[in-house]
């Protein structure tokens, strides 16, 4: 059973598709009461950070969150939330994976970074069996974590940034595996098999 979580800061259903095309059938959540009912959750995220972050802290999911034992992860801004702070806004984030979210330098590149883009690996984990080197993934943002000891999986655009982080329970992909044809199903397959 997957919890979507729905901030009202999210487009939810592409992310529910593309779980039910891995036969799953996830459920929207929007009260943070029911989130312990659920085996793995998803917390997804558009737009700007201390806007979805004072939704989080202001309609209770800081708590939920906080008391979350199972396998839970944040897409492109619900990972960022995840994070110690961002730099979007100068918020305080959830802090559940170590590391700070700053603008993405990009030098003479355009931001948003917008398209498909090539995956590192920097450590092995439940999260990325299967997955090749220079895989591509679909990518919008422009912000993003620092590369860390919680990263495994880094992107590169006009910097190095994470592309996949985890901690504990928690985890985070920057960019959208719902968007990201059969390597970001199969990334959505691992997260349905990780087990703690």
């Amino acid at each position: 059973m997957i919890a979507i979580i729905n901030t009202g800061c999210a487009n939810i259903n592409s992310v529910r598709f593309a779980f039910e095309r891995l036969g799953q059938t996830p459920t929207v959540i929007t009260s943070p009461e029911q989130l312990a009912g659920f085996e793995r959750a998803i917390l997804p995220g558009v737009g700007h950070a201390s806007v979805a972050m004072k939704r989080l802290v202001d309609n209770g999911w800081q708590h939920a969150i906080n008391e979350y034992q199972r396998p839970l992860m944040g897409i492109c801004l619900g990972m960022q939330l995840l994070c110690e702070s961002t730099e979007e806004g100068n918020v305080q984030c959830l802090g559940k994976i170590p590391g700070h979210v700053t603008a993405l330098d990009v030098g003479q590149l355009t931001s948003p970074h917008m398209g498909w883009n090539n995956l590192t690996i920097n450590k092995e984990h439940a999260l990325t069996k299967g997955l090749k080197p220079d895989e591509q993934v679909y990518f919008v943002h422009s912000f993003a974590h620092t590369v860390n000891n919680a990263t495994l999986v880094s992107g590169e655009y006009g910097q190095r940034f994470s592309a996949i982080v985890a901690k504990d329970n928690y985890a985070g992909m920057q960019f959208h595996p719902e968007r990201s044809a059969k390597i970001g199903a199969r990334l959505l397959q691992n997260f349905v098999d990780w087990q703690l």
